[in-house]
């Protein structure tokens, strides 16, 4: 790392001892854990696969940095927090850094700085976004080492607010500021779609469209997996459960109470209500029936959750073409799609795929696809190397924390790159066995 010769920094002292800092300490660095990330790309692959996808317009002959650094850069920064292209103007002489990037450590030759990142998020087009979000679902089958007999596509739409004049900026009447609403698809902790939208439309809009794209390629590479697809209410379009019912995909679905629907769950409230009366107790139960909206093409099955909580009544309504019990499809197969709500939080809130604050909507796109890739990778650890260890079900800023940000002194030799890592730091074993997990023997 490049030395620096600024004033030196006084703290209160200890007894008689003084306690001074600088920052001259040369080759350190704060993210020595981040090389775990650094060998689940290279047994995935990915960044050389996202960089492939990108059509770079630059001339090749007097280009220093190719889009596979840019995208490294970028990738590797947002994982370990820093989300901000502005980073590195000093992230790009971090040795481990020029690590992660595939450059050998050398504080003369660092990495691009943020004028070259931003001129990179801003050159990306349509059709390498295109091609880059095909690489995430090509990810997600490749981690599979057997076909797995069924999977369920978890559906789900967020709002990411914006400031500013971002292009496709509109106000949202429901979340009741300007955003973006982004589409995230997951299979289980596995992301496989992160689709920036405008707030101007329906939730549920080229949902449809991505699902038969999905369903074709899962299918190209499993014919006999069984799909399940699996959203809130804002999805319930009927031509889409027409799709699944064409398709042999099944469907677990909430449906949106209307007039109707409240005179049906009438009778069944009552008795729960009174029953609560009775008891004081929480009641819940489950009934079925067949119904069709106006639009409709036809009757389908439809759960209802009778339920009376101490705060009041909580029906619910799920539309379904499985043939399980109507509790064992509302306990053990909607109510699930919640922990994909985790996930989203995952990436809005510690890897920052709402800093979407590029004036472009395209480059928008691309952070998007930035942070997902991040994601992808946090997510390999955790599910390969991380596997019935204390932190096998730790969020992304958790892993970051105990295991990303470790300190090393950096010594770099014609033949060596040696990392000393601390000697107090508290989870030496568990470090040696995700490095014995993920590093090639």
């Amino acid at each position: 790392m490049t030395e620096c010769n600024s004033e030196s920094l006084t703290f209160s002292s200890l007894s008689r001892k003084k306690i001074i800092a600088d920052f001259g300490g040369g080759h350190l660095t704060s993210d020595a854990g981040a090389l775990l990330l650094r060998e689940a790309n290279r047994r995935t692959g990915m960044i050389d696969a996202l960089a492939a996808c990108i059509s770079d317009p630059r001339d090749p002959a007097r280009i220093q940095h190719d889009a596979k650094t840019l995208l490294a850069q970028r990738v590797f920064g947002i994982a370990m927090g820093y989300e901000d292209g502005n980073d590195h103007q000093s992230l790009r002489n971090d040795p481990i850094m020029q690590l992660l990037a595939e450059t050998p450590p050398d504080p003369d030759a660092p990495l691009a700085s943020p004028p070259t990142l931003c001129r990179f998020e801003n050159w990306v087009d349509r059709k390498s976004l295109a091609r880059m979000s095909a690489v995430l679902v090509d990810q997600f089958i490749a981690s599979h080492r057997t076909p797995p007999k069924e999977i369920t596509l978890d559906f789900d739409a967020t709002d990411d607010r914006i400031h500013g004049d971002q292009e496709g900026s509109f106000f949202h009447a429901f979340y009741y500021h300007y955003c973006y609403l982004p589409l995230y698809v997951f299979c289980g902790d596995q992301l496989l779609v992160a689709y920036l939208r405008p707030s101007k439309i329906d939730a549920a809009k080229h949902s449809r469209g991505i699902l038969k794209l999905l369903v074709r390629r899962i299918r190209e590479s499993w014919p006999k997996v069984r799909i399940i697809f699996r959203a809130d209410s804002g999805f319930c379009r009927w031509k889409t459960l027409k799709y699944c019912d064409e398709n042999a995909i099944g469907y677990v679905v909430g449906l949106a109470t209307n007039t109707r629907l409240k005179r049906i769950q009438e009778p069944y409230m009552d008795a729960a209500e009174q029953r609560f009366e009775a008891t004081g107790e929480k009641q819940r139960s489950f009934h079925e029936f067949a119904y069709s909206a106006k639009t409709w093409d036809r009757k389908r099955r439809v759960i209802l959750k009778a339920e009376r909580l101490p705060k009041g009544a909580n029906p619910r309504f799920v539309v379904t073409n499985l043939d399980d019990s109507p509790k064992a499809i509302y306990d053990a197969i909607y109510t699930q799609r919640g922990e994909m709500e985790n996930r989203i939080k995952e990436q809005q809130l510690y890897l920052f795929a709402d800093r979407t604050s590029c004036s472009r909507f395209i480059a928008n796109q691309f952070r998007l696809l930035l942070a997902s890739a991040a994601y992808v990778l946090i997510e390999h650890v955790r599910r390969e190397a991380l596997k019935d260890t204390e932190l096998a079900k730790a969020r992304v800023d958790t892993i970051r924390l105990k295991l990303l940000k470790v300190a090393a002194r950096v010594v770099v030799s014609v033949r060596r790159v040696v990392l000393h890592l601390s000697s107090s730091y508290p989870y030496q074993s568990l470090l040696q066995r995700l490095v014995a997990r993920l590093a090639p023997s």
